[in-house]
């Protein structure tokens, strides 16, 4: 038999004076009436077996209890007997027999002896009864799911039951309903408070949140049971629906914690109030969500899908969170570290850890902001950025700029001259780089700020062709320290090709180029300046005399002067004049300023043209010289100029043509005129030439004749 805590506890008193107190329901009108009749309808209690004594009987009720009507029943038993409570304990002592004859045989608690008032009368029931607990008891002491059994129980008795059972007076049903619905609302607040502390780490909450969430199913079955029965007047609370409300209770929870988020150590550092409020939200979102995966979700049935849920809700807050901070005017520090959240700390380091991946979908709850708010803050941060990159790589080059016009010689670094021109524009651009990669997860973006480099090298290259023709005292000074920055540069762009399109990293190639050529033509012209009135003697009759020793030793002294400049760029300036000095040799000596008439002349000039290129390449080559493949061009001219035999000459001359693809009919007849020929023999040579000459371009060939230019009258041969 089920206890309903709605039954009320009333004092019935027979002819002899002896009461006794019962659980009836519904109540009796008149205890004197029902007596006579001999017909007692009373609902009683299973009361397991245990002593006789009414001491030993239960002595313990609570007092917040709904049996209101019993403090009335107890005034009714003392305005009878005279004697209240007293009495009343003392009708529990008569004897087994008389209780057996009036067939009656049952245990009420024992009162305790108080004042006389009726509502402190019974307050206590000992602890050993197996009676349950009321409602507010079980609220008390957190047996939840025993509070809504009992809510229950009653509700169907009350709205089932004895709404059928005639005599039931309506005013009493009534109040007996409104107990109920008091009851319930209690109940359900205690519910909701073990839903709203899921995130308390107090004793017990668990088990509180456990018990909450079975009680939501046992109400939400109640409500499918209500809705199933046809013609029973339904309570006005049903139906409760209790999972709704906890999903919009989960959602307020959520919102609420995303809004008072307590700072962390790691948001203190950060410079504005926007990153603070975002890291903080974002480092309560992670916290949260693990605590859901780890303790929450076990209190929960796997068809609630809780940690689904709490995504879902988490994910929606910090996202409207994040649209209003994106409708302000964000500057750029800003608009990175938000972009940053959205493309790389929440879908990757927050939905990705390992604890979360496995309960979380992150595909399923899509991203974290609008693809048009996304947009926006995107178009605004690569516009702020390049107008960032070009602001600061003009500022670095208006620096270099004054430092050169202000007659200041270059930082020598390692005994070479050094501008921090290039570091600066490559710490710039790498920055963004690193920067807009962290954002977008790739490089496609960085390209449109990168294009800034090109603004950049135009302006840098006519800077600097200004200056050259200023012709301030600290000009090489400026272009060995710059050089230095130029190769940087390209080194930098051919390490990184991707990050520029194929058109505008071509075009940054070239500027670049350009501006070497020009500082490199800078020092190879005065060179060349020095050196114009040794050449002038080359192939001269002064030349037969002495040779080339005068024009060598003035060389050594001007790549002497080459020392301060990188030692990379120091063996591209000397490898550079390694070619344009054997130029102007052979193109000096193809002029025919003397003619080699007989063998001992051809023999000789032969010789010093070996000697020649001993000299020349040795001396290159202990500067730094790489070009290597030039040794061989004054040999192979001296072998030419050496034989006698027609034929032999032929076979040579072809052989050099192999050699070097660009000797043309041009250079053929100015070498052959050296040699006095007659011009059928040359003739023919030129003819033979034409003949066994190889088609196309041979590999590991270099153009150097090409750029031997001749003068017109000596090539009409």
């Amino acid at each position: 038999m089920n206890d309903h805590p709605a039954e009320e506890v009333r004092t019935l008193k027979d002819g002899s004076g002896n009461g006794a107190a019962i659980l009836e329901q519904p109540p009796v009108t008149s205890s004197a009436e029902t007596h006579k009749h001999g017909k007692y309808k009373i609902k009683l209690p299973k009361f397991k077996k245990g002593p006789s004594s009414p001491s030993d009987a239960i002595d313990t009720v609570d007092s917040a209890s709904p049996i209101d009507d019993l403090t009335e029943d107890v005034e009714a038993a003392n305005d009878d007997s005279g004697s209240g409570a007293a009495a009343l304990e003392q009708s529990l002592v008569t004897s087994s027999a008389e209780n057996h004859k009036r067939k009656y045989k049952f245990k009420l608690p024992k009162f305790r002896k108080g004042p006389r008032d009726p509502t402190a009368a019974i307050d206590t029931v000992d602890s050993a009864s197996p009676i349950e607990l009321s409602v507010k008891e079980n609220i008390k002491q957190g047996r939840l799911k025993e509070a809504g059994r009992l809510l229950i129980t009653r509700e169907e008795y009350l709205f089932q039951w004895g709404a059928g059972q005639e005599g039931v007076e309506r005013e009493g049903r009534e109040k007996e309903k409104d107990e109920l619905q008091e009851d319930y609302e209690t109940f359900l607040v205690q519910m909701w408070l073990a839903i709203q502390n899921s995130f308390t780490d107090e004793p017990g909450n668990l088990e509180a949140l456990r018990s909450a969430v079975s009680l939501i199913v046992q109400e939400e079955e109640q409500d499918q049971r209500w809705q199933e029965k046809a013609g029973v007047e339904a309570p006005v609370w049903r139906p409760q629906r209790c999972r709704h409300t906890h999903d919009a209770l989960l959602q307020v929870m959520v919102e609420k914690r995303m809004e008072c988020v307590e700072d962390v150590g790691v948001a203190e550092r950060l410079s504005s109030s926007l990153k603070k409020e975002v890291c903080n939200m974002g480092k309560q979102l992670h916290v949260d969500l693990l605590k859901v995966v780890r303790d929450v979700k076990a209190c929960y049935p796997a068809k609630f899908n809780v940690c689904k849920t709490y995504a879902l809700l988490y994910h929606q807050a910090f996202s409207n969170r994040l649209v209003k901070m994106a409708e302000f005017d964000l500057d750029l520090d800003d608009l990175v570290y938000l972009l940053c959240w959205v493309h790389t700390y929440y879908p990757i380091d927050i939905l990705k850890h390992k604890e979360l991946e496995k309960d979380i979908d992150s595909e399923a709850l899509g991203p974290l902001l609008p693809k048009a708010v996304v947009s926006l803050l995107e178009e605004k941060y690569l516009s702020q950025k390049e107008g960032q990159m070009g602001a600061w790589m003009s500022n670095a080059l208006t620096k270099e700029e004054d430092r050169w016009r202000s007659s200041v010689l270059p930082e020598l670094l390692l005994d070479y001259y050094f501008s921090s021109i290039a570091i600066d524009v490559i710490q710039v651009v790498d920055a963004a780089v690193k920067e807009t990669k962290a954002i977008f997860g790739d490089l496609s973006r960085a390209q449109r700020i990168v294009c800034q480099l090109e603004i950049f090298l135009t302006r840098y290259k006519k800077s600097l062709e200004e200056f050259m023709k200023a012709k301030h005292v600290n000009t090489k000074a400026v272009l060995k320290a710059n050089l230095a920055s130029m190769e940087q540069l390209k080194e930098y762009l051919e390490k990184n090709m991707d990050l520029l399109p194929e058109e505008k990293y071509k075009r940054c190639l070239t500027l670049l180029e350009d501006m070497e050529n020009c500082a490199y033509s800078y020092f190879s012209d005065i060179i060349h300046t020095e050196l114009k009135v040794q050449y002038k003697q080359l192939w001269t009759q002064a030349w037969l005399v002495g040779g080339s020793r005068q024009l060598v030793e003035l060389l050594e002294s001007h790549i002497w002067d080459c020392r301060e400049l990188k030692p990379t760029c120091q063996r591209e300036l000397v490898s550079r004049l390694h070619v344009q000095v054997l130029l102007e040799y052979v193109r000096r000596m193809m002029k025919g300023k003397i003619k080699l008439k007989d063998k001992e002349h051809q023999e000789e000039a032969a010789s010093l043209l070996c000697e020649d290129s001993k000299i020349l390449n040795s001396t290159f080559a202990e500067a730094g010289s790489e070009q290597r493949w030039l040794q061989d061009i004054l040999p192979k001219i001296a072998e030419v100029l050496r034989l006698q035999d027609p034929g032999a000459i032929q076979l040579e001359v072809i052989t050099l043509a192999q050699y070097y693809h660009d000797l043309s009919d041009k250079h053929i007849s100015a070498l052959l005129h050296l040699k006095n020929l007659p011009s059928s023999h040359i003739k023919m040579i030129k003819q033979s030439l034409a003949v066994n000459r190889s088609s196309g371009t041979p590999e590991n060939t270099r153009s150097f004749f090409s750029r031997v230019h001749l003068p017109k009258w000596n090539t009409k041969i």
